[in-house]
């Protein structure tokens, strides 16, 4: 979820060089606009031609401005935020923006390298027939930075592991607006490396008003993209969006952002008219239109022999995935499924509250958060507080017991702001808990983009089957085992958005999918797993003390991989 560029055209103000009011000052009048867009039109079927060595060498020159801009594009971040650029929170920053981006820019160089059929580790198919790809380790770097994590990329159902469809038939030349995204720093970076690379489109790119700071930086970075006419970068608000999303140039649309900016754009702005012309299956604009929505995240808790270390460190884990960049993020822990029956409940629950009363609390920079914490503690007035508040300020808040019932407003509402709802099932076992997990994740928890599952090791060995079964029926996009879901946006090589088939007229999540570096033709979701406790600390945990060192060293390393840096990035992490 991010702020709307087509029906919320609030904007934050900061102190650093590229503020909000200094890329307002950008905005170009309409006739701009539309030389811009012109401008990318006319390249548009030269650049479905253009030779993949001649992309890797524009990818690399990419490369390079992302490094050459990192340090400022983390300074306008933390600026933001509230936040120095020489303390630990800073590095959240780094991860989120400029080495999640390299690291994105660089895989796409080495999937071209290998004309656009890179190799994943291996393709598997299942019992019934669906294939998956292992995509994560791929290099031996991979093992020496994330030690026991892998991925996988799951195929949709009947349909083979075929990668480049791009480059194996040329499609007819496209422009693609991309609404920017205004949370986290490195996903306009990404989408638009997403469309010209993987889908051979040009992009005409509207930077978000919440962090429009990010759009100067991608000018920069790529301004081998701009200079040749293939990317074009626009600022403004509302009406800017509005008016590019029915420009007779825009082919095809793309949006990170919110379901209502969706809406708004596929079935009108007034709330009369969308309702009559979904009920008429009557779009207003009917442009192919990908987009990566919001969720209300679940975290299913699966019982088992949690010891008190282990009880500790899970906390911080679900902690950290509410307080991480204020919570302002569409994968953020929103809801926490137990078992009823599980001895450990009360005391892991006890730890969470522990852990995020324990956690620094953040600028609430995000517009409305305060007024959907309001609506929230409304609704739940038994909601427990936790940690500091104060203006400016969402406090960490916890909703113990929430109903597990159709339409609760805490399943069905994303809070976007630091809330985070507990739901407990009526179940004692790992098998009967998986069994009611799996289907209230499923239908009781808006959207299906992001979804997690905490697992003890040997929980899982005795329960594999139950396990594996749980895994395979979850309808998320990004499903985390004892991770983060976060991880598998970030990974790159793994695909991020929705699970497929959510309709326009019920669109919740989106629709495609973005990142999926190794360019598979009909992805359905991505797993990542990892050690039930990760070591060293995992860089998105809220207590590290030294992650702004490791995300400064970690954009060098994504960006040109050495073990020399690499063994850098390790020391720097065992002192987290």
């Amino acid at each position: 979820m991010a702020a709307s560029n087509v029906v919320d055209p609030q904007v934050s103000s900061h102190a650093q060089p590229a503020t909000p009011a200094a890329a307002a000052s950008r905005e170009p009048p309409a006739d701009d606009v539309d030389a811009r867009v012109a401008r990318v039109a006319s390249r548009k079927d030269d650049w479905v031609r253009v030779p993949i060595a001649e992309r890797v060498a524009l990818l690399r020159r990419c490369l390079d401005g992302i490094v050459a801009v990192a340090d400022r594009w983390v300074k306008d971040g933390c600026a933001l935020k509230g936040v120095s650029p020489d303390e630990p929170l800073a590095g959240e920053e780094w991860v989120g923006g400029p080495m999640a981006a390299a690291r994105n820019a660089r895989l796409l160089i080495e999937s071209l390298e290998q004309g656009a059929q890179p190799k994943p580790r291996r393709v598997r198919a299942r019992p019934d027939g669906q294939l998956v790809a292992d995509v994560f380790p791929l290099t031996m770097f991979d093992r020496a930075l994330m030690g026991g994590v892998r991925a996988e990329v799951w195929i949709e159902p009947g349909k083979p592991a075929t990668q480049g469809a791009a480059y194996r038939q040329p499609p007819a030349g496209k422009v693609s607006l991309v609404l920017g995204a205004g949370n986290v720093s490195s996903i306009v970076f990404m989408d638009v490396l997403y469309k010209l690379f993987v889908e051979s489109e040009v992009v005409v790119l509207k930077v978000n008003p919440v962090n429009a700071y990010v759009g100067p930086h991608l000018e920069e970075a790529f301004r081998a993209l701009v200079d040749e006419g293939y990317l074009a970068v626009v600022y403004g608000g509302a009406d800017v969006g509005a008016r590019l999303a029915t420009h007779p140039q825009v082919d095809t649309l793309h949006v990170t952002g919110s379901d209502r900016t969706y809406d708004a754009i596929v079935w009108g702005a007034d709330e009369a008219e969308r309702a009559r012309r979904k009920a008429e299956d009557d779009p207003k604009n009917t442009r192919p239109f990908t987009a990566e929505l919001g969720c209300v995240t679940p975290i299913l808790i699966v019982p088992g022999p949690w010891s008190a270390a282990d009880m500790e460190f899970q906390a911080r884990h679900v902690a950290s995935m509410v307080a991480q960049n204020a919570s302002f993020n569409c994968n953020a822990a929103k809801v926490l499924v137990t078992a009823r029956g599980w001895l450990q409940r009360d005391a892991f629950l006890e730890k969470v509250e522990r852990a995020l009363a324990a956690t620094r609390k953040r600028k609430a920079y995000y517009p409305g958060a305060e007024a959907r914490y309001r609506a929230f503690l409304e609704r739940y007035p038994l909601a427990r507080q936790l940690g500091e508040g104060g203006e400016g300020v969402v406090p960490w808040t916890i909703l113990r017991d929430v109903p597990a019932e159709e339409g609760e407003y805490a399943l069905n509402n994303e809070a976007f702001c630091g809330v985070l709802a507990e739901v407990s099932l009526d179940a004692k076992g790992p098998r009967e808990f998986l069994e009611r997990a799996v289907p209230f994740a499923n239908d009781r928890c808006w959207g299906n983009l992001s979804c997690g599952i905490f697992v003890h090791p040997t929980t899982a060995d005795e329960y594999a089957p139950e396990l594996d079964r749980a895994i395979a029926a979850l309808r998320y996009g990004g499903i985390g085992v004892n991770a983060w879901p976060a991880i598998v946006y970030a990974l790159g090589v793994t695909t991020w958005g929705a699970f497929p088939g959510n309709p326009r007229s019920a669109i919740t999540s989106g629709s495609g999918v973005v990142h999926n570096t190794l360019l598979f033709d009909h992805p359905e979701k991505s797993v990542v797993y990892a050690p039930f406790r990760i070591r060293p600390k995992p860089a998105w945990f809220a207590d590290h003390r030294t992650l702004h060192e490791v995300g400064r060293q970690m954009t060098r390393v994504e960006a040109a991989p050495t073990w020399g840096k690499v063994a850098r990035v390790a020391l720097t992490a065992m002192r987290g």
